[in-house]
């Protein structure tokens, strides 16, 4: 191993992913290196840490700018929170589940969450805004949670769930719902994994934290993934910021994260780049962690990467609150599907992917995706909003090209 700067360069020692790795090794780090310190400074992103792998081996890891106004550079080893790469997690750790026999993948989750027995669905508005709600008349079930196909929507991406929560402000966390749209309808990005996270916990008895670190985090070495940031490792993490409308960044009060009173699993821990490498790593080789330890059987892994809604299609999603999130598109003109977990690309990605990747992304900006035919992952972590700002997507583009440049140079 190599060190330079804050860069690590691994030198490939594996045959499949091939040309990949050892282009990189040779040649393609110093233009990945270039991109991404080029890249936040043109684009004024304040920090970025870049790691791609495949199947067995570190090939990049690089770092650049700062972890917050006091100057302290960003480190390859720096904390990131992840927010909805939290979702993966929590559909493995379903899936272990499901293998179990402990809960299927098509039974109502009202049997084990009671909270949904008088389930509604929205059927629209009077002219004074003021919401009907109906009973449900289809139960929503596991597979419905995992693939964003149950009705539960965030208010930043439905115009529906947008316009009731402006009425009529309360908290979600007690009682599902209001449903958009009967289960299984269509696709649109929401709460289906906060409630997965939910089950996990009353068909196992644990808290999600527990649960993670037992079964997932654990036995995958994932020593710096957690809902909890200790004291120690605060002086790791890197502040976020929001970005104005002029498109200058402020930072963010930086202070310790208050301990969570509950867990959520459509987001909520915080990771490294090194960490959810080997996460990634773990789905390259069919659920199977370091040391031959067995995190979820490779039948039920080839599972998360087939399509699972049908004729439906994934990943556009209108925002309704700017500031928090820009439009998502990010293969515009091309339609995209849902595993379990991952968002699945059905043409290749121009210099980058191949079709049959799985993706997903943050609300910070933290992008990664699976390349299992070329044996390759790749993550991307920044820390800001509004969530697909353009100069956080052209990073990730620009990174993407340079990785798979190398390939074809």
């Amino acid at each position: 191993m190599q060190r330079i700067g804050r860069r690590t360069l691994v030198a490939a020692g594996v045959s499949a992913a091939s040309g990949l790795s050892r282009l990189l090794a040779a040649t393609g780090t110093t233009a990945i290196d270039d991109v991404l310190r080029s890249g936040i400074a043109r684009r004024k992103i304040p920090a970025v840490v870049g790691m791609v792998a495949n199947a067995g081996k570190t090939l990049y890891a690089g770092a650049f700018g700062q972890r917050d106004t006091s100057g302290t550079p960003v480190r390859a080893d720096s904390i990131f929170q992840i927010a909805s790469m939290t979702k993966a997690v929590t559909t493995v750790a379903a899936l272990q589940l499901v293998e179990q026999g402990k809960v299927g993948l098509d039974e109502p989750v009202a049997g084990r969450l009671p909270q949904f027995e008088k389930a509604q669905v929205l059927t629209g508005f009077d002219p004074k805004g003021v919401p009907s709600l109906r009973p449900i008349t289809t139960q929503p079930t596991l597979r419905h949670l995992l693939t964003h196909t149950s009705g539960l929507c965030y208010d930043v991406w439905d115009g529906d769930m947008f316009r009731y929560t402006a009425k009529r402000p309360q908290s979600q966390t007690a009682v599902p719902g209001p449903f958009m749209f009967e289960p299984g309808k269509r696709w649109q990005y929401g709460q289906g994994l906060d409630w997965a996270g939910r089950l996990i916990e009353a068909v196992s008895g644990l808290t999600l934290e527990e649960y993670f670190q037992r079964n997932i985090l654990r036995p995958l070495e994932m020593v710096d993934t957690s809902y909890l940031l200790p004291e120690a490792k605060f002086d790791r993490l890197v502040s976020s910021h929001q970005r104005s409308g002029s498109g200058e960044m402020k930072q963010d009060e930086r202070k310790l994260p208050k301990v969570p009173s509950s867990f959520n699993g459509g987001g909520g821990l915080n990771s490294t780049a090194a960490d959810y490498v080997r996460f990634m790593q773990m789905i390259l080789n069919g659920g199977a962690g370091p040391k031959g330890t067995s995190v979820l059987r490779a039948s039920t892994v080839e599972s998360m990467k087939v399509n699972q809604i049908g004729a439906l299609t994934a990943g556009k999603m209108k925002s309704f609150q700017p500031n928090v999130s820009s439009d998502v598109d990010i293969q515009p003109g091309q339609t995209e599907k849902w595993g379990l977990g991952f968002l699945i690309n059905t043409t290749p990605y121009d210099g980058g992917r191949l079709a049959g990747s799985l993706a997903w992304a943050g609300l910070y900006n933290t992008f990664y995706w699976i390349d299992p035919k070329s044996s390759v992952c790749a993550v991307i972590l920044m820390q800001f909003l509004p969530f697909v700002d353009k100069e956080a997507v052209g990073l990730l583009n620009d990174f993407e090209r340079a990785i798979y440049g190398a390939r074809l140079s």
